[in-house]
């Protein structure tokens, strides 16, 4: 009964769907406030019922109802219960009535706390919102109805995919899609914008909070997943240029492009038509992230579904969603009024290089991405776009990006000063050389570029902190009015600070791993002893655990620097009893200085076994600096000028008139 129950609530979501997004256009378009409110009962309402549906699919779960079929064929009743709730949308029919879920409640957010949106803008934004629900639901409802009753009912589950039984792999997709799909809220107010015809300053202040909230989420979903990869798959890496993981990255590029040209519109009113055509475009990438996942075109440990019919599927949405968009802006875009002009040297300057560079990267990563799919397609041949080709093309185009970086902030609106500021970073341009030389010197002359990149890391982290000091005065005014000018500065100057040096931080931790790793494949009997990267490590032996749906044999070694003991890693080899599907669970011990990480592998037949060891210098840098952005994304949303859309106007209080004179 309650998987008939989700079934109806979902068809009644569909309903109030298509109500929001058909009545409040219209109302809209008749200038009727009474209709167009109306769209934010439909949102909440539909918000509503795809959250009952969804806590219908858990309940089903964790009941371990295999009668339906997609409990079945993704559960088992020996499950932990933390994968059984997770489970709903490990596979593609949970994950995407989650992703609608998530749709209905960023447009349940507009609704309820858009206040100060106007009344037609908010009308459309959420009709618009409403289309591309109705959208996924009927793909939901059509192809991939989590609901579906089995007969006969079998007596147990086929157990979810083991690789996904993971807590990082339990968070990992609902931050991916509040990240996908927070770029839909960009996408609807730029539809919204273009079907009024008006867009302004202001339109720019109520887009940029919520471009902001998804970047926030897709930032820390990419990195989540790239945690998941780093230490379950036992690969060693922790980015792989895989291409459902540059389905993940491009949005992510033209959604960081977005969040910088937004500020240009908002400040200046400039920009207009790029920044319409981005909330477009980044929107446009997150769709066809949903199809490369779920088309079966690719063949990825991160891929949900082979089914080429509800590729088809999704291909059509594309068509419609982004082909209409895209027309509508052909239509539009000529009328719109241009904005205030600027010089070349100035923030708006920075800010218009940084989206040249960003915008180039996307279609780099998009060319190297869907060539080979497009390719196959045409002419059949198969060939292999790899790390090599993103190295040599994305590299390149952020190396100067990232120079020009800490210049953007301190440079002045409309008209700056590039000497000026050039002379002021000079004290940071210094300390990041005798960085970069001091690596170069204690490496007896190692890889110049190595160096460069950690003076280039240390650049951004430096640059971002002066940028700060230069602006509350410090050294250059008493303390206590340093002091008082730090306090008073604006919370999106610190979030905009952490989310630059966070990126210094990633940029460290990825030239430390790439420059320096260390990888060695030996093979050790119990009681040997190996030296790997100063740490020694001592094979204790091998014993055997069981698990709840798994058993698995588990390696002790032995982790001693300097003779004293630092870690006991214990690297295994599971087997899941149901999927008989073994998973490598790899032994990571983090150090200040990087990670030791430990692969156990197979046997050799004289009591030996076959082993990686990897030493990854600095690598956990990556996901901290990740979560440093995301720290910045926090702090500059608390900004009371972020929260929620622009304030309203407000009225002129009337002026009474001087009494007579007696």
């Amino acid at each position: 009964m309650i998987a008939e129950i989700g079934h109806f609530a979902t068809l009644l979501a569909l309903s109030l769907a298509l109500l929001q997004g058909s009545l409040p256009i219209w109302g809209a378009a008749k200038g009727d406030l009474r209709i167009m409110n109306s769209a934010r009962t439909f949102a909440v309402g539909q918000f509503l019922f795809v959250a009952f549906a969804f806590a219908c699919l858990i309940a089903l779960y964790v009941r371990s109802d295999f009668s339906v079929l997609n409990v079945w064929e993704n559960s088992h009743s020996a499950k932990p219960l933390l994968y059984k709730v997770t489970g709903a949308w490990g596979n593609h029919e949970g994950s995407m009535l989650l992703w609608v879920l998530i749709l209905a409640f960023f447009g349940a957010l507009v609704a309820l706390f858009g206040d100060n949106l106007p009344p037609r803008l908010r009308a459309n934004s959420l009709a618009v919102q409403g289309w591309i629900s109705i959208a996924f639901l009927l793909f939901i409802l059509i192809t991939s109805n989590p609901f579906a009753r089995l007969f006969p009912v079998p007596l147990d589950g086929q157990d979810l995919n083991p690789i996904l039984q993971d807590i990082s792999l339990a968070i990992h997709p609902p931050l991916l899609y509040a990240g996908y799909v927070g770029f839909s809220m960009a996408f609807s107010f730029a539809i919204a914008a273009l079907i009024e015809g008006k867009i302004d300053a202001a339109w720019a202040r109520w887009v940029r909070p919520w471009t902001l909230l998804a970047w926030m989420f897709l930032t820390a979903g990419i990195s989540m997943g790239s945690w998941w990869a780093y230490y379950e798959l036992g690969w060693g890496g922790w980015w792989f240029w895989d291409p459902v993981e540059n389905a993940s990255f491009m949005p992510w590029l033209a959604g960081t492009a977005l969040l910088h040209s937004a500020l240009v519109m908002e400040r200046r009113d400039a920009l207009k038509v790029w920044t319409i055509l981005l909330a477009i475009l980044t929107f446009s990438l997150s769709l066809l992230g949903t199809f490369l996942v779920r088309s079966g075109v690719l063949t990825s440990v991160h891929a949900f579904a082979v089914d080429a019919a509800r590729g088809v599927f999704i291909l059509v949405i594309m068509g419609i969603f982004v082909g209409g968009a895209l027309t509508l802006f052909a239509w539009r875009a000529p009328r719109l009024r241009q904005g205030g002009l600027f010089a070349p040297i100035s923030r708006e300057g920075a800010l218009v290089l940084n989206n040249l560079f960003l915008a180039t990267a996307t279609a780099a990563v998009f060319i190297g991405t869907l060539y080979p799919l497009l390719l196959e397609a045409l002419t059949g041949e198969k060939i292999s776009v790899g790390a090599p080709f993103f190295n040599k093309t994305f590299g390149p185009l952020m190396v100067p990006l990232l120079i020009l970086v800490p210049f953007g902030p301190m440079l002045a609106w409309k008209r700056g000063d590039l000497l000026a500021v050039a002379q002021r970073l000079a004290v940071v341009a210094a300390f990041a050389l005798i960085v970069a030389g001091a690596v170069y010197w204690s490496l007896n002359g190692g890889p110049v570029l190595a160096a460069l990149g950690v003076g280039l890391a240390v650049w951004l982290i430096a640059g971002a902190v002066f940028e700060i000091l230069w602006r509350v005065k410090f050294m250059r005014a008493p303390f206590a009015e340093a002091f008082r000018r730090a306090g008073g500065l604006p919370r999106a100057a610190w979030g905009t600070m952490l989310a630059h040096a966070g990126v210094g931080v990633v940029l460290l931790g990825i030239v430390g791993v790439t420059s320096w790793k260390t990888e060695v494949i030996t093979t050790v009997a119990p009681g040997e002893t190996l030296t790997v990267a100063g740490s020694e490590l001592t094979f204790e032996g091998i014993s055997s655990r069981e698990g709840p749906n798994y058993s698995e044999e588990v390696a002790q070694f032995t982790v001693r620097r300097e003779g004293e003991v630092v870690a006991i890693l214990e690297p295994a080899k599971r087997l899941y009893t149901v999927r008989r599907q073994p998973t490598t669970e790899a032994g990571i011990k983090s150090f200040i200085g990087g990670d030791l990480y430990l692969v156990l592998g197979e046997a050799t037949g004289d009591g030996s076994y076959i082993i990686r060891i990897y030493d990854n210098p600095l690598v956990t840098l990556i996901w901290i600096g990740t979560y440093i952005m995301v720290l910045g994304g926090m702090v500059s949303l608390s900004d009371r000028r972020l929260r929620v859309g622009a304030p309203r106007k407000r009225a002129a209080k009337p002026v009474s008139a001087p009494a007579p004179a007696e």
